[in-house]
């Protein structure tokens, strides 16, 4: 798989599948959340509704995937991150298995190109160093026959500057 960062609004990357870093209801809100939601439109919203009356809420480090509505990729793949409070060792895992979760949803669904955005270093305070290097392990660890491309999605130059220096620093 090809790394790839860019500082860009998530919502307008044509991929076969973005991210979205959900809460658990699965039913927007604000940050990327709400972004996906608006911009995918109502199809989005439905799907989710769907998840939840069969299986309830998404728990934290959990994915499921849905249409991309009006959004120029394929899918959407829901992801609810955890909340950092006083973090540890759990948080962390919680964190991977959200890129993982992800990235095996989208081996099922042969998705070639997949874009993340920065998930839990918003409203729930991952510390953003931390959630990088996580991230960038955690997708280099995978191995896809399918997945093509992975797109580190920064909507803020802090993030994107972190990324940025931790995979030229990578041994990729």
């Amino acid at each position: 798989m090809k790394l790839k960062l860019l500082q860009s609004d998530i919502t307008a990357i044509k991929v076969d599948a973005i991210v979205n870093a959900a809460n658990t209801s699965l039913l927007g809100g604000g940050g990327v959340d709400g972004a996906i939601h608006r911009k995918g439109g109502y199809e989005i919203l439905e799907a989710c509704r769907k998840i939840r009356a069969t299986q309830g809420k998404c728990n934290p480090g959990e994915a499921v995937i849905t249409t991309a509505g009006n959004l120029p990729a394929k899918y959407v793949i829901h992801t609810v991150g955890p909340v950092w409070n006083q973090g540890g060792k759990d948080k962390e895992e919680l964190l991977a298995n959200c890129y993982m979760n992800s990235l095996r949803l989208a081996q099922e669904n042969a998705v070639k190109t997949i874009a993340f955005p920065n998930i839990s270093t918003g409203i729930y305070k991952f510390p953003k160093e931390l959630a990088a290097k996580i991230a960038i392990e955690t997708v280099n660890d995978f191995k896809s026959d399918e997945i093509e491309e992975v797109i580190f999605v920064c909507f803020d130059k802090e993030n994107y500057n972190l990324y940025d220096k931790l995979l030229r620093t990578w041994k990729i």
